[in-house]
């Protein structure tokens, strides 16, 4: 704004910057500067956030950067604390990604384009990748998504009979695994065997079966020389057989489960 000076005097040209003007970021490239999943901050050195720059808000309730911003936000299930929550239909369309991409990838395997994701999902690439900036975090939403399953499915198995509770989670050990066997090559490509959410999984499975395991075993119906990391690996071997007919894996754990029951 030009300040007017007294008649006779010389007026100075305007140099003051008007409000919000700046230089432009470059344009946000889907995957490059994403958030780092699960925690909301931004990796390291990559498409660090603009201060001052507020981004505008996704019709589905998840945020964007704004125009000339450096990165895409992804959002989590739980907002963080001062991060606005997901509104309920951002929050179904996290949902249907995460269910599409685990039947898209348990198919077709962890390499499927996430456009084809997408399409399952009945949802934009666009709104993919606001859910999901990276391969990697799509991979680990499906991957954590399965394990956690897994464990709530275990608590309520406990709510059976000793054996048709061990049962029950012998079947759906062998369905997270064969899961698992399309998602953990991907991944690895990302982070290693060691990383914390395969730490983490690992953990949460081994707590989640061994009571069921011990209960059976102090039922006397099922083996006391078996421990939960010798049935992984039973249940595993089957989720990797490459099935020729339907009812296969079926009838191949129920031959494994006969061998575990203990005898008189």
């Amino acid at each position: 704004m030009t300040t007017t000076k007294p008649t006779g005097q010389p007026q100075a040209p305007d140099t003051t910057t008007p409000p919000g003007a700046g230089t432009a970021a470059p344009s946000a490239d889907p995957g490059v500067g994403a958030a780092d999943p699960g925690v909301g901050a931004a990796v390291p050195g990559v498409g660090t956030a603009v201060p001052g720059d507020a981004g505008t808000a996704a019709s589905d309730g998840t945020a964007t950067a704004a125009p000339g911003g450096t990165g895409t936000s992804a959002p989590a299930a739980g907002a963080a604390a001062g991060e606005r929550p997901m509104r309920a239909d951002a929050l179904r369309n996290h949902a249907k990604v995460v269910a599409a991409a685990r039947e898209v990838f348990a198919q077709d395997g962890a390499q499927t384009s996430l456009e084809a994701v997408a399409r399952r999902a009945g949802v934009g690439i666009g709104t993919l990748y606001r859910h999901f900036p990276t391969r990697q975090a799509l991979l680990e939403a499906v991957y954590r998504g399965e394990v956690e399953q897994l464990c709530d499915d275990a608590q309520q198995f406990l709510t059976l009979d000793p054996w048709d509770g061990f049962a029950a989670l012998a079947e759906r050990l062998v369905n997270y695994l064969a899961t698992k066997q399309a998602l953990a090559p991907e991944l690895l490509a990302y982070v290693g065997q060691d990383s914390t959410i395969f730490q983490t999984c690992r953990g949460s499975l081994l707590r989640a079966g061994q009571p069921l395991l011990e209960r059976a075993q102090a039922a006397h119906v099922l083996r006391a020389d078996t421990d939960l990391a010798e049935v992984i690996q039973l249940v595993g071997g089957i989720a990797r057989i490459q099935t020729t007919g339907p009812g296969q894996r079926e009838h191949l754990l129920q031959i494994t489960l006969d061998g575990l029951r203990e005898r008189p």
